[in-house]
Parts: C-alpha cells; structure tokens; sequence
C-alpha cells in the first residue's frame, strides 16, 4: 500500500528534542516500549497489528531533500542540526509482539533500541501506525466471536477517515478472521479477497427492480448479488424468484441477495421462505447496515437465517473505542533503567520480556512481565524482528497471521470472549521488575536530593 513516509509526518517536539539532543551529544544507546496503559471501556483483550507497516517505515525512513529545504527556513531548527538530519537513518533493534498476538495492558506490544535521537524521532509514526490496527483488529475479532461460523466482509471504506486508515482498517480485519473486503485496493495491495453487490442507485437510475437485477446480473453473471431493500424487500426478493429462470436459460446463476435495512431477523426469515418456496434455496442471504458485534450477537441468538454479514462504519473507525490509552516510553538509556512517575501514568523500567501460561486445555491463564534477562516459565511473548534498522526475515505472509490470530482467540478464557466487561486477565509483575523499579526510583531521588 501506498504508506505516508514522509520524516515530517511527526509532531513538532519530536524534532526540537533532536535537536536538543545534538546540541547536548546525547547519542547513547535508548529504549522505548509501546504498550497499552489500559483496555478501552467494555474491552477485556487486544489484538496486536500493524507491526508489518511499522517495520516498513523504520527500514525505508528519511529525510528528503526538499523537506530539508524546508526546515532549514521553517525558523525552529538551527543550521548544523538540519544538516545531520540528511544523514539520518533508523538503525536500531526491534523487538515485537508477533501480529494476530493477543493482549494486556503493561505488556510492551514493541520494544526499540537505537541511538537516542532514532528512538526518538520514530514515535508518533510508530504510536499512528500500531494503535489504530489494533483497535480495528479488536473490534473486528470481537466481531468474529459474536457470530462464529458466520463470514463476515469489511464494507467501511467510505467512511474511514483516509485512504490509509480504510486500507488498514481492511487488512486488521481480514487478519483476525473477516472473509474479505469491499475495498479494491486492499485485495491490490494485501491479496485479501474482495466482495461486492451493487448499490440502490442502479435500482433507482433504471426504475424498478427487474430491469435493474437484469443488467446486473448481465454485466457481472460471475457475481450476481441483488440488493433487495430500495423499495420493497420481500417484493424485491420475488422478483428475484421470477429472474432466476430466466436467467439461468442464460447461464446466469444469482448467488445472494443483501437486505441493509429495516428489522434484519424479520426481513431474513421472510426473503428465506420466498426464496426457497420459490426453488432457489442455495441462494444465501447477505445482510449489512449499521451493523457492529452486539447487532451481530443479537442476530446470531435469533437464529437469523443470514448467511453472511457486511460490516461497515462501527469497524473502521473502531466507533466505541476510537482511540487506544497507550505510549511510548523511555525506560532505558546509556545502559541505565527509567521509568515515568506521573500520577496515573507511571511506566515499568527497563528492557522487559512477556511470558504466555497456558492450561493444560490450551487455554491461556496469565502473563508475566519481567525484565528481559528473567527468564520466566511459559512462553516468550516478544521476538526480535529487526537488527540495526534491517528485518530479520521477510515479511510474514498474511495467511500466517490469520492462523495465529484464529488460535489466540481459541485460546482465551471463556470469559474474555464475552462482550461484556470481564474480570481481568491476570497480568503479574515480576519481582524483578519491581526490584529494579525501586532501583530506579533511588537513582532519581538521589539525583534529585544531590546538591546542584
């Protein structure tokens, strides 16, 4: 995809700490953690995604010639500073939760290690990048629970809030599970298979229904989906019984038929009786509109005779958790430990590790966040990714993902699978970690306390 990859698509104090740390020559060797301080509201799980774009842009990112120019007179940067900015290139380590991972607060989901100012520079980006396709792939998963078994397509381009976000919006989907997608180019760009019907304008341009279902059905025989709810859904859908004939003489066979409106149990129940009285059982039912995981459940419960669903507006703009509580903290530096104390916003020190438990069911139990060189019984959740600003491999095919994703989600305790708000999953601090917490602490009071 078509990744915005420009260096000064950042926030303004991103550059003027580089430029600080120039002047000071502060170049030492820095870590950053990106973790989630807390689950939105009703959350019990998250799904990690959008490493793939995030390791793009660490390996391909610059500053380019005429944003240079522009800095340069922009009057916020000084002269030297904007020169040693043509040289500059991430090369640090990158240590990551695999995509399709699900999980907790205060595990670092991304773990980087480079010279101050490249930590430095790259966390905006990295906090744009990985936030929103994990709020999309958590709602998108919590989607695929509520009706399981039931194909589910992305329709919510048109309304995500660019060409970037509905093109990642469509991979996170299709990534925890969705069949596939209405946006073109992310079957170009991703390989996600595209699916598609036809809109209420080509009714109401041509008339009626049965002129419209004709020319369809004509123009696209291999993907003969007919919209039945212009005007009259279960009169719409007897016209359907009436073409079928028709258009079979032709070689045509209708696939499905969408309802987007209106009582979707009562208008399903009504076009299946039509439908199969009519001798056209093998004709599935498609239903979208304003649709999200509760609707979903509800229809799920009702035994809706619906086939698959469109899910459009709720997933791709994650409308009732439109933005994570995360960060990208700081917690070693020149070899030393450190960590936030801001009142509701206190970070873990030091370069960490997450070990995975599970059950002897395959259900996993709890997590334990330590600092990296504890190790811990159970499963390493954090795997090295990149080394000095290269990948370690290339990247992971999105079948890959979708088979780690469909696991992870097996493997949550009956209770995270809710909708509801569950008792939280059990995310244990090391002592070691506490340890060093206390060790850092001392340091800074006694810098602090230290006569100046």
């Amino acid at each position: 995809m078509a990744l915005e990859t420009s260096a000064l698509a950042t926030d303004l104090y991103q550059l003027t700490m580089l430029q600080c740390y120039f002047r000071a020559e502060m170049r030492e060797v820095a870590t950053f953690e990106f973790y989630a301080r807390r689950l939105p509201p009703g959350r019990n799980f998250l799904v990690a995604a959008g490493l793939e774009q995030a390791l793009e842009l660490l390996e391909t990112l610059h500053f380019a010639p005429d944003e240079l120019e522009w800095l340069a007179r922009c009057g916020h940067f000084q002269p030297a500073f904007v020169e040693q900015l043509a040289i500059w290139r991430f090369a640090g380590d990158v240590h990551a939760f695999p995509e399709g991972t699900v999980f907790f607060p205060d595990e670092p989901l991304v773990r980087v290690t480079a010279p101050l100012p490249a930590a430095q520079l790259v966390e905006s980006r990295l906090i744009n990048l990985l936030q929103f396709p994990t709020l999309v792939a958590s709602k998108a998963a919590r989607c695929v629970l509520a009706a399981p078994g039931k194909p589910l397509v992305d329709f919510g381009f048109r309304r995500a809030h660019g060409v970037e976000a509905g093109l990642l919006a469509a991979r996170a989907a299709y990534l925890v599970g969705f069949a596939g997608t209405a946006t073109v180019a992310a079957g170009r760009d991703f390989g996600i298979p595209l699916f598609g019907t036809m809109a209420h304008s080509l009714v109401q341009a041509c008339g009626d229904e049965v002129a419209a279902f004709r020319n369809f059905a004509r123009a696209c025989p291999d993907n003969v989906v007919l919209l039945l709810d212009t005007y009259d859904t279960e009169e719409a859908a007897r016209i359907v019984v009436r073409l079928a004939t028709e258009l079979a003489r032709e070689g045509i066979v209708v696939r499905s038929v969408r309802i987007d409106s209106g009582d979707l149990t009562a208008h399903a129940r009504k076009v299946r009786r039509i439908l199969d009285e009519g001798g056209l059982p093998g004709v599935t039912i498609l239903a979208s509109g304003g649709l999200d995981e509760r609707k979903l459940a509800e229809l799920y419960a009702a035994r809706a005779p619906i086939d698959a669903f469109g899910v459009g507006t709720s997933l791709d703009v994650s409308a009732d958790a439109p933005y994570l509580e995360c960060a990208y903290k700081l917690v070693e530096y020149a070899g030393r430990p450190t960590r936030k104390r801001s009142e509701g916003k206190a970070s873990w020190p030091g370069r960490k590790q997450v070990y995975r438990n599970f059950a002897a069911n395959g259900q996993m139990t709890r997590d334990v966040v330590t600092v990296d060189d504890d190790r811990q019984a159970g499963t390493a959740l954090l795997q090295p990714v990149m080394r000095g600003g290269k990948r370690l491999a290339p990247a992971e095919p999105l079948a890959e993902i979708r088979r780690r994703a469909a696991g992870e989600l097996e493997r949550l305790p009956d209770g995270l699978r809710s909708l509801d708000a569950a008792a939280p999953y059990p995310v244990e601090i090391a002592p070691a970690l506490r340890a060093l917490a206390e060790e850092a602490d001392a340091r800074v009071a006694a810098l602090r306390s230290a006569p100046r």
